[in-house]
């Protein structure tokens, strides 16, 4: 007997980004049509950002939902999770290994992937024609007509907005704009590191460096799929320093003598460190950190919803905001399946897809607010705080150890954190405590 097909609701996602193509994907897979709209050109695939890594519960969550956990496996680098935490004089005061591939694969690691390529993963598992490119969104109007800027589309039962923390989809939900977090960055990059730094790629063994100062001063170092290394110089900035950056752009030699300098941003920090900067090339963008306040939320309003950035843009110092959006998109298309496959014949299919966004709105927010509470915290402590890196790191990693940890668990792991500092001060060594604890939390995840 023929099994008839259930009716399916015309839906816009707009932002061919890692999260509106997952929501994109997991749609299709189960047989429901969606249009992406993407303002670029062309699937070019750019590099966006650095690396990033799953979490279990989130972001890896929904690439096994969507079906592509052979082919992440191909692009994951687990070596990429070795990482390092240190003062600005290059002392290590935490160091974390690479969990390698073993046989938990997918259920026990954090493997990276650089963000690029996560994109392009999800992107090519859709169907050709699924993305419409070049449709640059301009506005969204009060009848829901998407208007780009070239020509205009209508007639969607949804609308949902994953095109970053500047959505337009989001004006007309709310009027919430993101904020300034204070924070500025350069991001540059190093080609060929083994040859040019070869003492900066050892120590950064194919992972991430991350090197404080008390004042609110950072260099990132993170190694890409690529073989080079992304630099972040990070650093407390007026609002207005943007302003300066777009009106007389820096040649990257200007911007690295405003950090290595005689008075530069990191003229003090550790010598193999300082070579790393001297020895960018290529590209250098300015950058501002911005996030919505904590606790964000809006207005459910019928036909539109926002997820990812668009929701919950977040700076990027608890490595949550890709695996959230990811999270969102799995719980969304959960949640409009449902209302779809649903046979209540009292009910029309319009007014159930609607209960359901809501009630996926509802739910989303206080699972978000963990990750934005945690992201806030993590950035007061490294770069709002005049406490020298030693001191800040105990509390950073205790913040960690204790939300990644199960809820009846969270004071004991926090305190245990805090004592193995003890213990590192005491006897010298905290690294192998570290590690312990490293795997053991890994398999909380």
């Amino acid at each position: 007997m023929a099994t008839t097909k259930p009716p399916s609701p015309k839906i816009a996602i707009i932002g061919a980004g890692p999260v509106g193509c997952m929501l994109a994907r997991l749609l299709y897979l189960a047989d429901i049509e969606c249009t992406v709209f993407e303002g670029e050109d062309s699937p070019n695939y750019r590099s966006q950002g650095g690396t990033l890594d799953l979490h279990t519960d989130t972001g890896l969550a929904a690439i096994r939902a969507a079906g592509l956990d052979k082919e992440f496996e191909e692009l994951a680098r687990y070596d990429g999770e070795a990482m390092k935490i240190m003062n600005e004089k290059g002392k290590i005061l935490v160091q974390l290994e690479a969990s390698g591939k073993d046989k938990s694969r997918l259920a026990g690691s954090r493997p990276e992937i650089d963000r690029a390529l996560l994109r392009q993963l999800l992107g090519q598992s859709l169907p050709e024609g699924m993305i419409r490119w070049g449709h640059h969104l301009k506005s969204v109007e009060e009848d829901g007509r998407l208007v780009f800027r070239d020509s205009t589309e209508s007639g969607f039962d949804l609308i949902v907005g994953a095109e970053g923390a500047w959505s337009k989809v989001r004006k007309m939900l709310s009027n919430q704009v993101p904020v300034y977090s204070g924070l500025s960055m350069y991001e540059i990059a190093i080609p060929e590191p083994e040859t040019r730094t070869p003492e900066l790629y050892k120590l950064a063994n194919r992972g991430s460096i991350f090197a404080h100062a008390p004042e609110g001063r950072e260099l990132v170092f993170q190694q890409m799929g690529s073989g080079e290394l992304h630099v972040y110089a990070i650093f407390r900035a007026d609002e207005s320093w943007m302003d300066e950056q777009r009106k007389n752009p820096p040649a990257l030699a200007d911007v690295k003598e405003i950090l290595l300098g005689k008075n530069g941003t990191f003229a003090d920090y550790n010598e193999t460190l300082k070579d790393g900067l001297a020895n960018c090339e290529e590209k250098c963008i300015p950058r501002q950190l911005h996030m919505l306040p904590v606790g964000f939320r809006w207005k459910h309003r019928r036909g539109a919803t926002i997820i990812g950035d668009a929701a919950h843009v977040m700076t990027p110092f608890a490595g949550e905001g890709v695996n959230v959006g990811l999270k969102d998109a799995l719980d969304l298309s959960a949640a409009i399946i449902a209302a779809i496959r649903d046979d209540n014949a009292e009910v029309s299919l319009a007014d159930r897809l609607d209960k359901a966004v809501e009630r996926h709105e509802i739910e989303m927010g206080p699972r978000v607010d963990g990750y934005t509470t945690l992201t806030n915290d993590m950035m007061n402590i490294w770069f709002f705080s005049s406490e020298p890196p030693e001191k800040k790191v105990v509390k950073a990693m205790s913040k960690i150890v204790s939300f990644n940890s199960p809820y009846v668990l969270r004071p004991f792991a926090g305190a245990g954190v805090q004592i193995f500092f003890a213990m590192k001060n005491a006897l010298g060594s905290v690294f192998g405590c570290m590690r312990a604890w490293h795997g053991i939390t890994r398999h909380w995840n």
